[in-house]
């Protein structure tokens, strides 16, 4: 008659540990961190509360790892990219939309194929960049206006006077 010898569950866990590794590694190595410079504010500790409440997904698009501090960005290739902490710009007579109490204002990049959005009046300042062709400025607009409505809001858009 064999006796089989009970595995100890220190033997166990030594066994787990170069597996779970492996596994862990095997995720990552698929996925290379998206390069996003670093804003000139990304350090405003206003930016980690709204980067702590943006969405994982945005209109089907997954979150994605990014270089910087106060960036994310969602799809592969990266298809929306936002910045918290961007430095301020004058007057705008770009259009603006409110979305669940967020003023953006949207303009339509050079290359053509590229739409940024600005939740304009927020403190600290934040910029989205959209491939449009991959995603809707209003998909972005809807899904990260609950975490960007975390920044104080210093100033709204206003209508153009009647006239």
């Amino acid at each position: 008659m064999s006796s089989v010898s009970p595995v100890r569950p220190s033997a166990l866990r030594r066994l787990a540990i170069p597996v779970v590794l492996v596994a862990v590694l095997a995720t990552t190595a698929c996925s290379v961190p998206v390069s996003v410079p670093a804003p000139e504010s990304a350090a405003d500790p206003a930016c980690s509360t709204v980067m702590l409440a943006l969405p994982q997904e945005i209109d089907s698009l997954g979150k994605r790892v990014t270089t910087s501090q106060s960036t994310g960005a969602w799809g592969d290739p990266a298809a929306v990219v936002l910045s918290c902490g961007t430095p301020e710009r004058g007057p705008s007579s770009d259009p603006c939309t409110t979305v669940d109490g967020v003023d953006w204002t949207a303009k339509e990049n050079e290359d053509g194929g590229s739409w940024t959005l600005t939740a304009y009046g927020r403190v600290p300042r934040i910029e989205v960049t959209i491939d449009t062709s991959k995603v809707s400025s209003a998909a972005v607009a809807a899904a990260l206006s609950p975490a960007v409505s975390l920044s104080a809001a210093s100033k709204h858009c206003s209508a153009p006077a009647a006239g």
